[in-house]
């Protein structure tokens, strides 16, 4: 199971731009950006709270809200995922694992189904997974629900289970599954972070190796 934003796309700028433009919105103050992208994986009213601990539930929904609109907007303007470019390494990876028949991906993101889509269209890798959570049917990250339901459709078990993503949501979240947890050191989160990670990954291109030498994949 791979996570999406800050470990298959880098959409940090998409992201930050939409979120301040919210802010703006409603009168309130800029973030620095390695703040807001503190909370890239979150749901987007737990991301609000989160960066505006002062706001009222009614106030953290129509942050929220105004979110979702400025995004669609700079979709637009940018071309949006297809203006957030794979990382390094990414399409090679993905293609070499999808030649073992033994190997199933998939995706846990914090996006909604809509960007998850526009994401897999716009760089043509959503042949690769074959499992898709999303946060329109699941609480927040790190809550486990995204890596159990996909165990139920997939049929893998838990302990034939790796997640793969840049923050300690990701890494939380693969622990209360029963997931192996491997971190991205290229993401949103720093490596000091990601300390309940069973591994970490400098490149992309070493996972192969690493799930061949624990279970025998490609």
């Amino acid at each position: 199971m791979f996570d999406m934003d800050g470990t298959l796309i880098d959409s940090q700028d998409l992201i930050n731009e939409a979120m301040q433009r919210a802010f703006s919105l409603m009168g309130l103050p800029a973030l620095p950006k390695a703040k807001v992208l503190s909370i890239v994986g979150l749901s987007l009213e737990k991301a609000a709270a989160t960066l505006m601990p002062e706001l009222s539930d009614s106030e953290v929904t129509e942050c929220a809200a105004l979110y979702k609109k400025c995004f669609i907007s700079l979709r637009a303007e940018t071309g949006g995922e297809g203006a957030s470019p794979l990382y390094n390494r990414v399409r090679e990876t993905l293609d070499n694992l999808s030649q073992d028949d033994f190997l199933l991906m998939g995706v846990a993101t914090g996006k909604a189904r809509r960007g998850l889509d526009h994401a897999y269209q716009s760089h043509n890798i959503g042949k690769y997974f074959v499992t898709h959570q999303t946060a329109d049917n699941h609480p927040s990250k790190p809550h486990p629900s995204m890596l159990l339901t996909a165990l139920q459709e997939t049929g893998v078990e838990a302990a034939q289970a790796v997640m793969i993503g840049d923050t300690s949501f990701d890494m939380d979240m693969a622990k209360a599954a029963g997931y192996h947890a491997i971190g991205v050191e290229w993401g949103y989160h720093t490596s000091d972070k990601l300390g309940s990670a069973d591994h970490m990954l400098s490149s992309m291109r070493d996972l192969p190796d690493y799930l061949n030498s624990h279970w025998g994949t490609n």
